[in-house]
């Protein structure tokens, strides 16, 4: 036999070991043409949703700024800073709006007859003071009520175009309401007296039509409404059909409560001459009565007659109420409506509030502001 190798040949432990470089070389030339793991991307931020539309709404009850008729009684400075005090507050809401008394009219005759001419309740305005109501930030008026046509139709054709003139929008003769759009938000507003020639308020049904119509072609409905007894004593609701000097005047909160559920979302009130109380129904701000807010002479500012309030809300873009706030005023004749440091309508809202709703939502606060429960 021939001579053999030297050594052992190869066994399974040369095998295995050839097998794990094989595996590592592999392993390593993989890693070498692999990309690097893209990192994992940080987690998404939640965003906030926009904060709410809110339009801004102020508010005031009865307006007329002299008259000369049946004699002049007219401001000395012919009414231009008869409003100064309060134009800041009424200029910084979306929308201001107001009840105007009496007519906005050079010359021409009345069509009721006075008693005596000491106590004569017809209101005639030169149209030239429509200017005062503008720069005052007023940018709608209502023109359904008692005194609207002391001069007859003739009266609220002139105190139409006077406030056409000027750019404020108005409603009050029958068939008539206004509209604007206010940061994307469509508003419309319709005022309502019992009265010849106005929008009925004590036609319910056709109110209501009215009213459901506007508020399928609007985002908010602001509905006005003169209504109620007069004077003394009338600060209180009744919850009935009130009457004055042989005149129905309807009975307000049925009235309130059939157009908020036909589509209305804000009720202001006018004609008692003294403020009322406020409800919140169904989310929807109503307020009874807001007062005498700047009457030149020619109506009585004794006692609460004579305080009144400026109710600024703040609606969102479907109308429900979101807070707001009472700025009081005061008439201090000859001046023009003036703030009221005492905050007496205010005090008298609150009081009479509680009293007519002591179940109710709202709030009227120390500060002015006013909120739901």
């Amino acid at each position: 036999m021939g001579p053999q190798p030297s050594g052992r040949p190869p066994g399974r432990f040369a095998w295995r070991a050839a097998t794990i470089l094989a595996v590592a070389a592999t392993a390593l030339a993989g890693c070498a043409s692999a990309p690097p793991a893209a990192p994992a991307p940080p987690p998404a931020e939640a965003v906030a949703p926009p904060p709410p539309t809110l339009v801004s709404i102020a508010s005031v009850g009865d307006i007329m700024l002299g008259t000369d008729y049946p004699r002049d009684i007219l401001p000395d400075d012919d009414g231009a800073g008869f409003l100064r005090h309060v134009a800041p507050i009424l200029s910084a809401a979306d929308i201001a709006f107001g009840n105007l008394e009496g007519v906005l009219m050079d010359g021409g005759e009345p069509a009721k007859q006075c008693g005596s001419s000491t106590r004569c309740f017809l209101f005639r305005t030169p149209t030239r003071y429509a200017a005062y109501l503008a720069a005052a930030g007023f940018d709608a008026l209502s023109l359904a009520n008692n005194h609207a046509r002391d001069f007859g139709e003739a009266g609220r054709d002139s105190s139409m175009a006077a406030l056409d003139a000027v750019g404020i929008r108005h409603s009050g003769r029958e068939g008539t309401w206004a509209e604007m759009v206010v940061k994307g938000v469509r508003v419309a507003m319709i005022a309502f007296a019992p009265n010849v020639g106005a929008n009925s308020l004590n036609d319910h049904e056709i109110a209501v039509e009215r009213v459901r119509a506007l508020a399928a072609a609007n985002d908010i409905v602001i509905v006005s409404f003169h209504a109620g007894a007069e004077g003394d004593g009338a600060e209180r609701l009744p919850f009935a059909r009130e009457f004055y000097a042989g005149e129905d005047r309807g009975d307000v909160v049925m009235f309130a409560h059939a157009m908020v559920d036909a589509g209305a979302d804000l009720l202001i009130g006018h004609g008692p001459h003294v403020p009322r109380a406020m409800e919140l129904y169904r989310d929807r701000l109503i307020a009874y009565s807001l007062g005498n807010f700047a009457t030149y002479y020619g109506i009585r500012v004794e006692g609460n007659r004579g305080i009144a309030p400026i109710l600024t809300a703040r609606l969102d873009a479907e109308g429900r109420f979101r807070g707001g706030h009472i700025d009081s005023t005061v008439q201090l004749r000859p001046d023009g409506p003036s703030i009221d440091p005492e905050g007496r309508a205010l005090l008298l809202m609150r009081s009479l509030t509680a009293e007519a709703f002591p179940d109710g939502a709202l709030v009227l606060e120390d500060d002015g502001n006013v909120t739901a429960r």
